[in-house]
């Protein structure tokens, strides 16, 4: 199984809108796009300068699934959002 996760770090500007939207998105990929296996959206509440705004954890069979799900134009939408609304993101894909 393959383990994916990505933290975000949003601009100040409609903060806690775009995060609200972004987690709304993403957990909705999940009905969308058949390679993800799940899928877990957290936002974070301690608010401390090290911590990220968001993140998130999902599942794949395989690195095919993976790749399926990067691509997959359901996926890309939201890409596009998180990339007008964030500052920073940082990711660690592994094999679990």
């Amino acid at each position: 199984m393959i383990v994916h996760i990505v933290m975000f770090k949003f601009k100040d500007e409609n903060k806690e809108a775009n995060i609200e939207e972004v987690t709304k998105r993403l957990n909705a990929l999940v009905d969308l796009i058949p390679a993800l296996k799940s899928m877990e959206v957290g936002v974070d509440f301690n608010k401390s300068e090290r911590a990220f705004d968001l993140s998130l954890y999902s599942t794949f069979w395989d690195k095919e699934d993976l790749q399926a799900y990067a691509v997959h134009p359901e996926h890309l939408k939201v890409v596009a959002l998180i990339k007008e609304v964030t500052l920073e993101s940082k990711v660690v894909d592994y094999i679990l």
